[in-house]
Order: structure tokens, then C-alpha cells, then sequence
């Protein structure tokens, strides 16, 4: 079972992604390490590809304890840009998620401007806004499809990881990705290309802006 944090301690930060080689990029936050030894706990979560294998993990996570009904959640991980000149390793951060499915409600990202801050700050090229879902790799025209009805990116598991976030309470949430192949440099596989190579070490690289964010939103509102 789960350690549940103390009922008086600061809500633990959430961080979902999908895979194996993401979660390792984000490692050390699953044991609870803390950046500059000092800072509110992280849990990461490894939801599995999809976006019912998201919703089921996140949905088992916040049931069992792990984090408290406060806890902000951030969706993390790998995406595919959709944006013409996009590179692998800019990051995406979500104004809004959608859900692949038909009529799919936004999941508004409202607490994101100290992330956009922290992340130029260190020199990273970021772009902003509709981040959406699919069950399915995305390729080709329906990519450029997607863009033209306003997406920056389009991953498979962070709409279902925020909807299912918010389902169980109102908290801040985010959604960071990272963009391992885009319209003009599209992957076959991760990390044996140079640009799956450079996405995971940006990946590696925002941890410490997630701390960051979480510490923010433990500061009093003025």
C-alpha cells in the first residue's frame, strides 16, 4: 500500500507519464528525493500508453492514498509537436487539454505562468497552448489536421491524466511536454534517433522547474 502523507503535511506533487524512459528521465521523484533538499514531496506515476490506461492509473493513485485530495497533478512525458518548425526538445506547455473523443471538454490549465517562466528562464524554446489527446500515434495529414483546428501538440495520455485529476477535485493542474519528433522530423523510435536523444535530456532537465511550480502554489495568496 501507498504511504499516505500526514493530514497537516503539504500536499504531495503528482507527475504522470506513460513510459518507462520517462519516468527514468524524471527519476528520483518516486522515492520522494527532494531538489535542493529542501521542498514538498513528488510522486511519479507511470500510467501506461493510452488514454484509459492513464485514467485508471491516475484514478487507482488517488484512491489509494499516494497523494492527498490537494495534490496539484502534472502530466508529463514525450508528445509530437504539431507546429511547423517545432524541434525535438521544445517544450509544450498546455493552456487547455482535449480529449480525443467527440465533444470533449477542455481542461483549462489555469495555474501554468511560473512554469512558462522557470522554463524560458533556462533557455528552453516553449510553446503554449491546446494540447491535445489521441489513442493512437500520430503521423502525417492527420497531424496537420489537428494543427489547423488550433492544437500546438497532441500526446496520448494527458487529457484522460487531467480529467480524471479534476473528476476527483478541484486542484492545479499542468500538462509539460516534451516534443520528441515534429512535423518536420517525424520518429520511428525513441532514443535510437538524435532527436529522441535530445527530448529525453530536456526531459531530464524540468524536474526541478516542477518543484518550483509546486513550491509557488504553497505560497500565500496576495
Amino acid at each position: 500500500m501507498p504511504r499516505r502523507p500526514p493530514p497537516d503535511a503539504d500536499p504531495p506533487l503528482l507527475v504522470a507519464c506513460a513510459l518507462g524512459i520517462e519516468r527514468f528521465a524524471l527519476r528520483g521523484g518516486d522515492r520522494g528525493e527532494k531538489v535542493g533538499g529542501a521542498g514538498p514531496r513528488l510522486v511519479t506515476l507511470r500510467t501506461g500508453m493510452g488514454p484509459q490506461a492513464a485514467e485508471r492509473a491516475l484514478t487507482k493513485a488517488l484512491g489509494e492514498g499516494a497523494v492527498t485530495a490537494r495534490s496539484p497533478v502534472v502530466a508529463s512525458g514525450f508528445c509530437a509537436g504539431l507546429v511547423p518548425g517545432m524541434q525535438p526538445g521544445d517544450v509544450v506547455v498546455a493552456e487547455a487539454t482535449r480529449g480525443h473523443e467527440p465533444g470533449a471538454p477542455d481542461v483549462r490549465c489555469r495555474d501554468n505562468g511560473p512554469l512558462l517562466q522557470a522554463l524560458r528562464q533556462r533557455g528552453l524554446r516553449v510553446h503554449s497552448g491546446l494540447l491535445r489527446g489521441s489513442d493512437h500515434v500520430v503521423r502525417g495529414a492527420e497531424r496537420a489536421e489537428l494543427h489547423a483546428a488550433g492544437a500546438v501538440a497532441v500526446d496520448m495520455e494527458s487529457a484522460a491524466t487531467l480529467r480524471t485529476a479534476m473528476r476527483a477535485g478541484s486542484r492545479p493542474v499542468a500538462a509539460v511536454r516534451v516534443v520528441v519528433d515534429a512535423p518536420e522530423h517525424e520518429l520511428v523510435r525513441i532514443g535510437t534517433v538524435r532527436g529522441g536523444i535530445s527530448a529525453f535530456r530536456v526531459l531530464r532537465s524540468v524536474l526541478p522547474v516542477f518543484y518550483e511550480w509546486h513550491r509557488s502554489l504553497l505560497l500565500p495568496r496576495r
